[in-house]
Parts: structure tokens; C-alpha cells; sequence
């Protein structure tokens, strides 16, 4: 149960949520889905939050299915871990969100059959974002949510091995929401 304040009103960072999402890889390639704002842009990871009750790979398939028309995932691999506690606008107050990011590859084959737009429910219609492939050293600088971007452009490969899943966290110190 969130925490209430003695005026009534649920303390910000109170409930967690868990979102589930993707580094979709296909050769060095990575896939990104940007969202167009009023002179910016933000890019964010295939995926979504887990419903509750939800397994994991199971809201993480759902998602990749809805967002990117991808069916077959194959065995993703937990790849990074951030924490969240972003205020945002609006009269709920913010979970904290713990993001779960996941890294699988695909063939080119596959990928020739993967949505290139991605259609958001927002309330009244939809948000439209553009899938994009983009080579993961190029993504250091993007406005990406949740910043991973230097830490996929510092990988390696696509396929290195990972030591430490843990991300800075993300916070209102280092983080605006848009």
C-alpha cells in the first residue's frame, strides 16, 4: 500500500513499477523507437510495464509483440538494471520504477519483418513513434529513457559480456522528464 501523508496525499516514490525492455539488436544495430516533441525528440527501448501478476518474459514478449510485431524473441538475456525516481508533471505522484532491460538479436531476415512505427495508447488516440535502427556506438549522445545510451555506444560488441548489471540510478538530479 503507498504511503499517505498526513494531509492525505500518497507520498512521491511510494509504489513501485516494474517496466520491462529491449535492446533488440540486429548485427551492430540496435533498435529505438522515437517519440517527436515539440522541438525534440526522445528515443525510448522497445517495452513497457509489467501488468500485475505478470511474468516477466511474458510482459517482455507481450510488449515486443505489440510494439515492434516481433513473435519470435528467442532467450533474452538480462542485460542492465536502472532505478527510477523521476518526478514528472501531472496530480499522481511518481512511482519509482525499476527498469529491466533485456538483449536479444535478430536476423536480418527478421528484422525485414518488424513493425517500423509504433502506435502508443495515449488518452483520446495514439502517439505515433518511428522505429529506427541505429549502429549502438552512435547512441551515447541520444536523449534515450532510460539512459543507457553510453553505456551501449561503451559495449564492446552487441554481444560482449556484461559484469555489472546495475545503472546509475535515475533521478531528478540527472534526469528532466520530458
Amino acid at each position: 500500500m503507498p504511503a499517505v501523508r498526513e494531509t492525505g496525499a500518497v507520498t512521491p516514490f511510494s509504489r513501485l513499477k516494474v517496466r520491462v525492455g529491449a535492446l533488440v539488436f540486429c548485427g551492430d544495430e540496435v533498435a529505438l523507437i522515437r517519440r517527436d516533441r515539440p522541438g525534440s525528440a526522445l528515443y525510448v527501448l522497445p517495452g513497457g510495464n509489467v501488468e500485475p501478476g505478470e511474468d516477466l518474459l511474458a510482459a517482455l514478449r507481450r510488449e515486443l509483440s505489440e510494439e515492434l510485431a516481433l513473435n519470435e524473441a528467442g532467450d533474452p538475456e538480462l542485460l542492465w538494471v536502472a532505478d527510477q525516481m523521476v518526478s514528472r508533471p501531472g496530480p499522481t505522484p511518481p512511482p519509482r520504477k525499476l527498469h529491466l532491460l533485456y538483449r536479444l538479436h535478430v536476423t536480418p531476415a527478421v528484422r525485414a519483418t518488424l513493425a517500423t512505427e509504433e502506435h502508443d495508447e495515449v488518452p483520446g488516440g495514439h502517439d505515433v513513434g518511428a522505429v529506427e535502427w541505429r549502429h549502438h556506438r552512435t547512441t551515447a549522445g541520444l536523449p534515450i529513457f532510460p539512459p543507457v545510451g553510453p553505456a551501449l555506444a561503451a559495449l564492446p560488441s552487441p554481444r560482449a559480456p556484461i559484469t555489472n548489471a546495475a545503472l546509475p540510478p535515475v533521478t531528478d538530479a540527472d534526469y528532466t522528464w520530458l
